[in-house]
């Protein structure tokens, strides 16, 4: 049993701790006891935060930004565990999961760092034309005044590393609002920042009632970019919102694992099993289908059944434990609910299903109809559907679908096939004998239709999008 002690925390406004009477209360998914408190914070709170960034006029030199993200880095790498424990604690996630995840966050201040010290200009010779002249345009990158950044609850530390770690490299002023049901492990992140040497008035993190907050924040005019993970409900009531602003929108995914009759079956499982377990099912990447071609969906599903029993569902503190909870007992319910829809529509539960609280176990479903709510909308949890498809086109026609277009993995040997399916999928990303979630965390992310604008993230990317690139010209 996890014993680190009941974190007592509050809001920071510019490096100081928001003192208002109002708090929440986080408790732990699994057992329901009190883990952590958050004073919460008001408008006042949000205006402040505003004036203190804007104010700022010190800058920081690509040196001493760099310096800031390793020293987070080496100092977060030193409480790996302590994070790891927090996250468990208020996500439900199991330990082997969370230490993953501060690993992963570690990489992207690694490679923030890394980014912070490149120049990003650009030189055009402007004497390569009959219309030109002996002149040399130059391109510089400048940062944004103000950045609203809001993270979800799936995961608590890499999604606000994501958030914050290219803000500072190109240093750029950011208020975070972090998921209301997972705050503690980002206000340790922002004061690990400080404690990193950050000047405070760059780093808020705020929550509280949501027009006092993020509402106010999204509709500010002095925000100049909203960057928002989480459902596409929200993500499309924030650009509604928003107002004429830069908008940077990671939204939900109902991502295909397609298996082509010519795929090492071994591989297959294995990936099918991971994409769809890892994180509780909790990730906008995750397997939420599994389309396999109609000759070897028999021999596919019986190996895919004795693999998922390794996944052992309970106890998140427990390193055996490889499937947590859900987020809380209501997501659980719901992805309970739509397993018995399916199951009424023809479906069949070949493993698992059973539910205690927010715990659900690792769920395998055959004879999945199409149009079952499990598969047209996206379920956020341990749910592994097998569909057959009659071929690659049939394969690609579902895949495609759905109202997202996020993440894809397509298993297959044979190279001619993998390039068609990469060519025709309308999804952010194809992996070829991969799960769809697979990338660095400097790698351009991000989907299409209702799995975002098509604007890509990861460190590269974000860092473009927090900048305004400005040309002038000399004679030369």
């Amino acid at each position: 049993m996890n014993t680190l002690p009941v974190q007592d925390l509050a809001c920071y406004v510019a490096g100081k701790k928001v003192t208002g009477s109002k708090k929440l209360s986080i408790h732990h998914p699994y057992d329901g006891r009190l883990v952590g408190s958050v004073a919460l914070a008001s408008r006042a709170d949000t205006e402040a935060a505003i004036q203190a960034a804007l104010s700022h006029r010190q800058t920081l030199t690509r040196y001493q930004r760099s310096m800031i993200l390793e020293k987070t880095r080496q100092l977060l790498e030193e409480r790996r565990e302590e994070f790891a424990q927090i996250i468990t604690a208020e996500a439900g996630l199991c330990i082997r999961e969370t230490r993953y995840e501060t690993g992963r966050a570690s990489d992207v201040l690694r490679f923030a760092a890394m980014e912070a010290l490149r120049d990003d200009g650009q030189i055009f010779s402007c004497d390569i034309s009959a219309q030109g002249k002996a002149r040399k345009i130059f391109t510089l990158r400048e940062p944004l005044a103000l950045i609203a950044a809001i993270t979800p609850f799936n995961h608590p530390l890499n999604q606000v590393a994501h958030k914050v770690a290219p803000a500072v490299a190109v240093g750029a002023p950011v208020i975070l609002k972090p998921a209301t049901v997972t705050p503690l492990t980002a206000i340790r992140f922002v004061e690990l920042m400080y404690e990193a040497g950050l000047p405070p008035q760059m780093l808020s993190v705020l929550l509280g009632p949501t027009d006092e907050v993020a509402d106010f924040l999204v509709r500010d005019p002095r925000v100049e970019l909203v960057t928002f993970t989480g459902g596409e409900t929200v993500g499309k009531k924030i650009a509604q919102n928003a107002g004429y602003k830069k908008l940077v929108l990671e939204l939900g995914g109902n991502d295909p694992l397609i298996i082509l009759d010519d795929a090492d079956l071994d591989l297959a499982v294995t990936l099918a099993a991971e994409g769809s377990f890892r994180n509780s099912g909790q990730r906008c990447t995750a397997v939420k289908r599994i389309l396999v071609e109609q000759g070897i969906v028999k021999p596919f599903t019986e190996r895919f059944v004795e693999k998922a029993r390794e996944y052992k569902c309970g106890d998140p503190t427990d390193p055996e434990t490889r499937v947590g909870t859900v987020i809380n007992e209501a997501a659980a319910v719901h992805l309970e609910s739509v397993v018995k829809k399916a199951v009424a529509a023809g479906a069949k539960v070949l493993l698992g299903g059973e539910r205690k609280g927010a715990l659900l176990a690792p769920t395998v479903i055959a004879d999945v109809p199409r149009d079952a709510e499990m598969v047209v909308c996206e379920s956020f949890g341990p749910l592994a559907p097998i569909m057959a498809v009659r071929d690659l086109d049939d394969a690609v026609e579902l895949a495609n679908s759905t109202a997202y277009g996020l993440s894809s993995g397509v298993v297959t040997t044979n190279l001619n096939r993998a390039i068609e399916i990469v060519k025709r999928l309308k999804t952010g990303t194809v992996n070829i004998n991969e799960v769809p979630g697979y990338r660095l965390e400097s790698s351009p992310f991000g989907g299409v239709k209702d799995s975002g604008l098509g604007i890509k993230e990861g460190v590269i990317e974000a860092m473009k999008c927090m900048t305004t690139v400005k040309t002038f010209s000399l004679p030369w």
